[in-house]
């Protein structure tokens, strides 16, 4: 089942604009590595951000404010902890999942290694700094994800193999979102295992996301 790329013109434009909270910006890059038209979108919306930070008086920087900025990003590398890969041999799939996704998989592994909730069902939790919950699930085929609600809407792209419900089939590139309404059952399609990207409530939109909306007429 696959969705119109206009359907999430929003969060596009509030990507383009640099107001997206990290975890849906790391969806719409995720689905735009996947997908053409989410690209397509998405570099609509950027050039049209960029018309409008062009326009835009330039704001002075505190001297050594760049240095300052590659010193915390190499300090942050420095703190990751290790675990051997042999732990779980899940660890060697996330290799080939899409680019934005790989590292960030990498890191969470490394901090606390994939939860089991249940039987055939593996999660990583990536701490990426959102307001939302962010976490990358492995289901194996044929295994469920138990019956469940959700107390905000629920976002689920399909990064590999694919998994279905009540409401149709998802594969590589889907989105599928879910709100306070929806009870389903996921179910892992059989052939591929299915990696999926699960993002729980934090969406805000605000700000110039409005404006590039408008210049788009969306």
């Amino acid at each position: 089942m696959t969705d119109p790329a206009s359907q999430y013109s929003e969060l596009y434009a509030a990507y383009a604009a640099g107001t997206l909270d990290p975890g849906y910006a790391l969806m719409v890059e995720t689905q735009g590595a996947l997908r053409d038209d989410v690209r397509q979108s998405v570099a609509v919306s950027e050039a049209a951000a960029g018309m409008l930070l062009e326009a835009e008086e330039a704001a002075p920087m505190a001297e050594g404010a760049l240095d300052r900025v590659f010193a915390a990003i190499d300090a942050g590398a420095a703190k990751t902890p290790q675990r051997a890969a042999a732990d779980m041999p899940e660890i060697n799939d996330i290799e080939r999942l899409p680019e934005p996704v790989v590292k960030l998989a990498r890191d969470a592994f490394a901090r606390g290694g994939w939860k089991r909730p249940a039987r055939g069902i593996s999660r990583l939790n990536l701490d990426i700094g959102s307001d939302a919950r962010v976490e990358l699930y492995r289901i194996q085929p044929g295994a469920t994800v138990p019956r469940h609600t959700h107390g905000a809407q629920e976002y689920t792209l399909v990064l590999a193999g694919g998994y279905s419900d009540a409401t149709g089939s998802y594969g590589p590139g889907d989105l599928a979102v879910k709100g306070p309404d929806d009870t389903h059952v996921p179910v892992g399609d059989e052939g591929e295992v299915c990696y999926a990207l699960i993002i729980h409530g934090g969406l805000r939109l605000t700000g110039a996301m409005g404006i590039v909306q408008r210049l788009l007429g969306r």
